[in-house]
């Protein structure tokens, strides 16, 4: 894709996590929020997770104004285990319950990822859609460590009720996969599908 115009690189999320995992492209970005109800009709996990990605993404670009070449990456992880999906818990009871289930098992983290974006060349929009899944298997969660880890407030704001990059590393044993993806946005799998689809110089581009 050759082009003498550039994009605007967009998050769109305000998660602190992935604003810093995007930061270390070193591509100077902003970020637009999609502010809309997290509500997929889709049952596979991984069709959840990209139709989610997909509405968000959907939702920040109708944001921009006509005039701004807004590039937006949007994304949205789930954890999964016999293929039912765990989000956010509404409170520390919910968390000690969904923690438990995960206890002493392995579970999938799935991030479903959407690119839109118009194309430089002919205007047109074009979505890319895409996701990334890792195994993450916890020990035998004890009362005692249980109790600690609820008791920091890490697990009330992530899916599945854990964050990979707090104190829920006292019971992670083994992570099989991209560990970005984990914390949120699979920052490998970013970056090998920008250059899939806007070719090798693509940082050029923002």
């Amino acid at each position: 894709m050759v082009s003498d115009k550039k994009w605007t690189l967009i998050l769109g999320s305000q998660s602190p996590r992935r604003k810093e995992l995007l930061s270390w492209l070193n591509v100077p970005f902003k970020i637009v929020t999609a502010d809309l109800e997290e509500v997929s009709h889709e049952t596979d996990p991984v069709e959840v997770a990209v139709d989610l990605a997909s509405q968000k993404a959907h939702a920040v670009f109708e944001k921009l104004s006509e005039d701004e070449n807004g590039f937006v990456i949007a994304s949205d992880t789930i954890v999964v285990l016999d293929n039912k999906i765990y989000g956010k818990p509404k409170d520390k009871e919910e968390a000690r319950t969904i923690l438990n289930e995960l206890s002493d098992r392995t579970h999938q983290v799935v991030t479903g990822v959407c690119f839109r974006f118009k194309d430089l060349s002919t205007g047109k929009i074009r979505e890319h859609r895409f996701y990334d899944s890792t195994e993450v298997t916890f020990n035998e969660i004890s009362r005692e460590l249980m109790d600690n880890y609820i008791d920091t407030g890490d697990s009330l704001d992530k899916a599945g009720a854990y964050g990979i990059q707090g104190p829920s590393l006292t019971f992670i044993s083994r992570v099989n996969g991209s560990y970005s993806n984990v914390v949120g946005f699979p920052l490998d799998k970013v970056v090998t599908e920008l250059g899939i689809i806007l070719g090798d110089g693509w940082r050029k581009l923002f």
